[in-house]
This record gives C-alpha cells, structure tokens and sequence, in this order.
C-alpha cells in the first residue's frame, strides 16, 4: 500500500492549518448530552473527558444505549452537546456556525456509516470526487486522478466507473473508506463500519484501518465486536453515558 495522503490543496483554509502546538489532536472536555423526551430528560453523556493523539487506534465500546455514537456525533458535529467543549486540532468546533463547520468537517474528518451511505445514482469514482468537488480541494485535473488512486489502495479500482448496487457490501464499505479520505482528512470516525459485513471482509477492512493508523490517520471506530476492538491501540468503554475504561482525564 502506498501512501497518498500528503495534501497538496494550498488554498486550504485557516481551520485545516490550525497550529499544531495545541495537544492533543482531539480533546473532548466535560462533555454533557442530555436530550429531552416524553418521558422525562435522558442523559446520553455525562460529563465524558477523553483526549486523544495524533496517530491513535481508538475502538470505542459498550452496550446499546451506552452513548457510543452520541458521542461519535458530536465530535463529527453532526449532534451538538447540552454543556462542554469539543477541541480538534485547537479548534472548538461548537462555535463554528453551519458554513464552517461544513468546510471544517470536509477538511478535516472522514466519516464511515454502517451503511455506506453511498449516493446511488453516483459511480464509485463519482462518489469519491464529491467531497472534493464540495470542498474545492485539489485542482480539478487532479481530482480524478486522486480518486483511481483512492480505490486502488482499497482495492477496488477496477469497478471505479460501476453504481454502488453493482457491487458487493464489502466493497461499498471500501469505496466509503475511499470517500472519506477524499481530502486527506487527519481524522476518521467510523461508526459499526463492519456491522453489515461478514467476518472475513470486516478482518480485511479493520487491517485497511490498521494500515492507514501506520500512515499517520486517527481512527475512532465504534464497534461491538471485542475481536476488532481488541486489535485498536486503545479501548475506550462507555457505560451509561460514562467512560469506566480507556479514558484520559
């Protein structure tokens, strides 16, 4: 495999070139979630602190209901929490409106679904250069090239120009890991990225992760096999909107 992953947009926006000085890569701070239902108000997340580094591994775990994707959601933005902070790169992400945050996240985290998410009506190939067409990242000549480069590395490039539903689950899930490293994003969060897949092709796609982990990407993968979560560099567990293992405070 080889490595693709040096970004050569230089019209990247000041929230991709945040200082590096600030560790860690990722900092969630008192974190608090607590949403309001009929039958009274439920806290999803209580009071989480986590800190992760630039090149981690990190499987988090637990039971249904645990707060696992809750707190995926508010790390990718795409759920907002009740009180604390979430700090990526030194950025704190909640205070960015809409537009920013929808160019942050294109810039800075790949995100991979249960379900591929994969727009059906897009080839493989188109659906690797969305992101970079939504961002402007990469001239146009190259954004092409980009993506074959891509599927490749996930071993898929031979079924670039098919639709997603003529190809197997598998390499759905291969051609979303493609999609999200797009715009070479420091960051994947991948949330039960193997839950629809069988046991040999989920082995092949937790190595991919590995494999990328080793070229410098933070994975945060959430999962409920202890076999796949066993491989990560860390566990993080969470119980009851709580972290009782693997947390830094």
């Amino acid at each position: 495999m080889s490595s693709l992953f040096i970004n050569n947009n230089k019209e990247c926006t000041q929230l991709h070139n945040v200082d590096q000085k600030f560790p860690p890569l990722i900092d969630m701070q008192s974190l608090v979630k607590i949403y309001k239902t009929p039958a009274g108000e439920f806290p999803a997340l209580k009071s989480i602190n986590l800190r992760v580094d630039s090149g981690e591994f990190i499987a988090v775990v637990g039971k249904s209901g645990s707060g696992k994707t809750t707190m995926i959601n508010m790390l990718t933005g795409i759920d907002h929490p009740t009180s604390g902070k979430v700090m990526v790169k030194g950025v704190d992400i909640q205070t960015l409106n809409e537009s920013k945050m929808s160019q942050w996240r294109g810039r800075n985290l790949g995100v991979v679904f249960q379900f591929f998410q994969l727009l059906p009506t897009l080839t493989l190939i188109e659906n690797v250069t969305l992101p970079m067409d939504l961002c402007n990242t990469y001239q146009l000549r190259e954004r092409r090239e980009r993506a074959l480069h891509l599927l490749e590395l996930v071993d898929i490039v031979e079924h670039a120009d098919k639709l997603p539903s003529e190809i197997s689950g598998g390499q759905q899930q291969r051609a979303a890991i493609a999609r999200a490293l797009a715009n070479d994003p420091p960051i994947i969060a991948a949330d039960e990225p193997t839950g629809n897949l069988d046991s040999r092709t989920a082995e092949a796609i937790v190595s991919l992760f590995e494999e990328l982990v080793n070229q410098g990407k933070t994975f945060l993968m959430v999962t409920h096999d202890e076999d796949l979560a066993s491989r990560a560099s860390r566990i993080v567990e969470l119980s009851d909107g709580e972290i009782i293992r693997g947390g830094a405070v």
